[in-house]
């Protein structure tokens, strides 16, 4: 081996050192009960104990997600990727979301910087290349947060890149790649994922948005759930 490849090597089992201790440190402190009698129930992420999750995560109440590869516990490792304290960039999913199976949430440390002359990510390997680790940040854009509203269905193997603001009440297609932010009540798929429909009229979406049932109280919500079921808002109360 050269010094050359030593060196890479060196930089390169510091890197992997650095990663799989920042992955550890987002997995689940707690292991959430799963229902008995069903072997892959969905889990409920809301509701949890203040420091279940770190400040880089946050989960509203009623929001589900369903695994029947992996389990569902493992959410953060095997959902939420290249989300590194590095960069300071959050993961924000609202309140009654539904998340199918696979979806992953992509963050910034999975981009290559597009500035440079080269897509090689330098700062990466700072040793090798006499560079500052202070800059290692500097190899790839930084697209910021991932956000995603509340009462949105994100479909099977569906990918949501950093940057990426989804509105509330939109459903996200199977193995759609969402690049861009999706309006409110939108259905959107494909790849990269574009526009198919609006779940409802103009008029609706407005009252549906300044309503936010999301935000009644648990009583408020069980006495008009007939209503949501069957869509008929003006029945709302």
């Amino acid at each position: 081996m050269t010094e050359s490849q030593i060196g890479y090597s060196q930089s390169a089992l510091l890197l992997a050192h650095n990663l799989i201790a920042a992955i550890a440190a987002f997995q689940w402190e707690s292991a959430l009960p799963l229902k008995q009698g069903s072997p892959n129930p969905p889990l409920s992420l809301g509701g949890l104990e203040a420091g279940d999750f770190l400040d880089e995560v946050k989960i509203g109440d009623y929001t589900m997600y369903n695994d029947f590869v992996h389990d569902p516990r493992e959410f953060e490792k095997n959902n939420v990727l290249y989300h590194y304290p590095v960069n300071g960039d959050q993961l924000q999913i609202g309140k009654f979301c539904s998340i199918a199976c696979g979806a992953k949430f992509l963050f910034t440390s999975a981009n290559h910087t597009m500035s440079s002359l080269s897509t090689y990510p330098f700062p990466i390997f700072f040793e090798e290349w006499g560079l500052d680790i202070k800059e290692i940040t500097s190899a790839w854009d930084n697209k910021g947060d991932i956000v995603i509203g509340n009462d949105v269905w994100i479909g099977f193997e569906a990918v949501i890149l950093s940057g990426v603001t989804i509105g509330n009440g939109a459903v996200i297609g199977t193995r759609a790649v969402v690049t861009k932010d999706v309006p409110p009540y939108t259905v959107v798929g494909g790849v990269p994922a574009k526009p198919i429909r609006k779940r409802f009229s103009d008029d609706v979406i407005s009252e549906l948005l300044k309503l936010r049932w999301w935000e009644w109280s648990e009583n408020r919500i069980k006495k008009n759930i007939a209503a949501i079921q069957t869509g008929r808002i003006e029945d709302l109360d």
